[in-house]
């Protein structure tokens, strides 16, 4: 078993299953060592975290969103290394999409949900770049949307 899989295990963290593309395009994409991860919406079993972040959403629920799109890349990323996740080398950059509201602008703290999975679970190469944007809209009222850029081994 894998280190990052006995990480997950510890801290009682089970993956989702890697969320089918809803468009025209593919779950991740590999260049060279790098590989670029599609956007992972705030989506569970239960159907997800939606709607505007300060409007619908709190602060505590809109960070748990951030943490469900850090589920969903992981699954994606376990997905991309053949599921070997101890081939992750480096979590490089994740950009993060809050659905705000009007009057909403902790956006940086909203991400940390995924941010701070990232580092739980990879340790030190789960520290990373980041942009955190406010958006309009997300797409199907999802709360949050991550994508990511990560190294991973041959």
């Amino acid at each position: 078993m894998s280190k990052v899989e006995q990480r997950l295990i510890a801290a009682g963290i089970v993956l989702p299953q890697p969320v089918a593309p809803i468009a025209n395009y593919v779950p991740f994409v590999r260049c060279a060592s790098h590989t670029h991860i599609s956007g992972q919406v705030s989506l569970d079993g239960t159907g997800g975290i939606k709607g505007q972040v300060g409007v619908d959403v709190d602060m505590e629920t809109a960070v748990r969103a951030a943490r469900l799109c850090g589920l969903n890349l992981i699954a994606q990323m376990k997905a991309a290394a053949d599921g070997d996740l101890d081939r992750v080398v480096r979590v490089v950059k994740l950009g993060g999409f809050v659905q705000a509201g009007p009057d909403f602008y902790d956006i940086p703290d909203v991400l940390n949900g995924c941010s701070d999975l990232m580092v739980e679970v990879f340790g030190e190469a789960g520290r990373h770049a980041r942009s955190a944007v406010g958006v309009y809209r997300l797409p199907r009222n999802f709360a949050v949307e991550v994508d990511a850029v990560v190294e991973i081994a041959p």
